[in-house]
């Protein structure tokens, strides 16, 4: 009996995680024949303003699966109206194929939620299931479990071990922005979209007005943090006015501060390879701490910020010794604006428009304490910082 694979998704774009998935699934499960569909509309997610057109997305599916055999990449899904319901996909494929076994890929997370599909008993009476893993011990405990209830059902699944860099589309596509992508992206695919000015990769991100590089931000941020970005831009505001800073430097440092944070500790060590950054071994021992340092480097290299800019950004988690005026206001603003809820945040506001040389004190007190309760290692940059300060307290 033939054994068909069916691989689905948006891949908006294509990354190398996609096309080693398609790989081991031929091999893994000996696959007849792998096809490979990408979606018009998908059901459980929007597709991102200003994304390529379907037919561009197909485009790069062919380039990164060119070469690979017994893969077929099929159009059926942008053909059809409306969002991309996997029940009508296997239907039409199974009456393509109707005496072979069809296995449905799809990832973990898909898995997991595999219940709230539209339909998923037309799915099972006419098609398997491959599950993609990474080996994770709390994932492959939900797999295992939510396996053997569905086998217990009378349901056949198949699991495939895929332990692949762990990139996300949406991670991918900022990537793009700040220029670092190609270690994640197929032959040839990064030319597409170079050649076709996809992502933004076309676009002259410096010097935008603030309404534009606003827009720009908020693209490149996960929802949960613009209402913070916004809110440490306009508190910055406020402070460089009442301290007689340059408002637009405080604004502009302000939005950008946080545009590398949605990162994991992994791609910020793949932004500061790409730029050829030499880490310090504090950095390398906690990546998860370099989106200030990533995101000075791509508000200079991509933005093309000022040197006062660059270096607030810089300087806005860590704090460092002598700090200037616009350091010492983007790092309070990024600690106290209006979203920010924890104790001793009010004494923080009062001190920040009273005497901002205190609030940053406080501030760094509060962060070494806070990071010593958690039994985490503290910056030196911090330690230099809060001594300078105690030592200008006592001159």
């Amino acid at each position: 009996m033939d054994r068909i694979g069916i691989y689905g998704g948006t891949f908006n774009p294509p990354h190398i995680g996609h096309i080693r998935a398609a790989v081991d699934a031929v091999r893994t499960l000996e696959l007849t024949k792998l096809y490979v569909i990408p979606d018009r509309i998908a059901p459980h997610k929007e597709i991102p303003e200003g994304s390529p057109s379907p037919q561009q997305r197909l485009e790069m599916i062919r380039v990164a699966l060119s070469g690979e055999s017994n893969v077929e990449i099929l159009d059926i899904e942008l053909r059809r109206e409306g969002k991309s319901y996997t029940y009508e996909t296997v239907e039409q494929l199974h009456v393509l194929h109707p005496d072979a076994e069809l296995i449905l890929l799809m990832g973990t997370d898909m898995f997991l939620s595999f219940h709230e599909w539209r339909c998923t008993e037309k799915i099972l009476a006419q098609a398997s299931l491959g599950v993609f893993y990474r080996g994770d011990r709390g994932e492959k405990a939900a797999i295992a479990a939510r396996k053997a209830e569905m086998e217990t059902a009378g349901h056949r699944i198949y699991l495939v071990c895929n332990d692949v860099v762990d990139i996300s589309s949406s991670d991918l596509r900022r990537m793009l922005v700040f220029r670092c992508a190609a270690p994640f992206l197929p032959n040839g695919v990064g030319m597409y979209i170079r050649e076709n000015s996809l992502y933004g990769t076309g676009r002259d991100y410096r010097s935008l007005p603030m309404d534009e590089l606003e827009k720009v931000v908020v693209s490149l941020l996960k929802k949960s943090r613009v209402n913070h970005v916004l809110g440490c831009r306009d508190t910055a505001v406020e402070l460089a006015r009442r301290w007689g800073a340059d408002e637009t430097d405080a604004a502009r440092a302000g939005i950008l501060h946080d545009i590398t944070k949605a990162l994991d500790g992994p791609l910020q060590l793949t932004l500061c390879a790409e730029y050829g950054t030499i880490l310090s071994d504090f950095g390398k021992k906690y990546p998860k701490t370099l989106h200030a340092l990533t995101g000075a480097l791509v508000a200079e290299r991509i933005f093309g910020e000022n040197e006062a800019v660059i270096n607030a950004i810089r300087s806005h988690t860590t704090g460092k010794a002598d700090m200037n005026l616009l350091e010492k206001i983007i790092y309070v603003a990024d600690y106290m604006e209006p979203n920010r809820d924890f104790p001793g945040v009010d004494r923080l506001r009062q001190l920040a428009f009273s005497d901002i040389d205190a609030a940053l004190k406080l501030g760094l007190e509060m962060t070494l304490e806070h990071l010593k309760g958690q039994g985490n290692e503290v910056s030196p940059e911090s330690r230099e910082a809060l001594a300078f300060l105690n030592t200008k307290t006592t001159v």
